[in-house]
């Protein structure tokens, strides 16, 4: 049987998930940062997320980023800002509409950050996808003591 990358013009399994992540980030409505994710299990899409304001409230795209006028560096004081990250999305979408998703495969646009990755654990990722890096060592050393699968995508 050959594999999907041996046939011509057919994208792997983790090129086609990668960019449905990359898609999933056009809806986000930070103005730092747009991140989308995904989980899969069995080659299948269990929930989406973005990074963006709870449901109902103003997004940064309408009145500005607090963190800018702030001056909050990158990967500091996660707390002072309006929106979930998209992997806090993801879990709650999941959660929300009763899916499970322990034993399952993170395809995100970007590594995630400490606070996520304690979430992404305790649901029981096994695997995390990324594009591009995030500077957060906590998260990588927590990721790897937990035995979570992590992996750059390049492609």
């Amino acid at each position: 049987m050959r594999s999907t990358t041996e046939i011509a013009g057919r994208p792997s399994w983790e090129a086609y998930f990668m960019s449905i992540a990359r898609l999933v980030a056009e809806r986000s409505t930070c103005l730092r940062r747009k991140v989308g994710a995904l989980l899969v299990k069995d080659k299948r899409i269990l929930a989406t997320g973005y990074n963006g304001a709870p449901s109902g409230l103003r997004h940064c795209l309408e009145i500005g980023c607090l963190r800018e006028r702030l001056a909050i560096p990158s990967g500091q004081r996660h707390e002072l800002c309006r929106g979930l990250h998209a992997e806090q999305n993801l879990i709650i979408q999941a959660a929300y509409h009763g899916i499970g998703i322990a034993g399952a495969t993170l395809f995100c646009t970007h590594f995630p950050c400490v606070i996520c990755t304690k979430m992404l654990i305790n649901a029981g990722v096994v695997e995390v996808f990324y594009l591009e890096g995030y500077p957060d060592e906590l998260s990588r050393e927590m990721l790897e003591e937990a035995g979570v699968r992590v992996m750059r995508f390049k492609g």
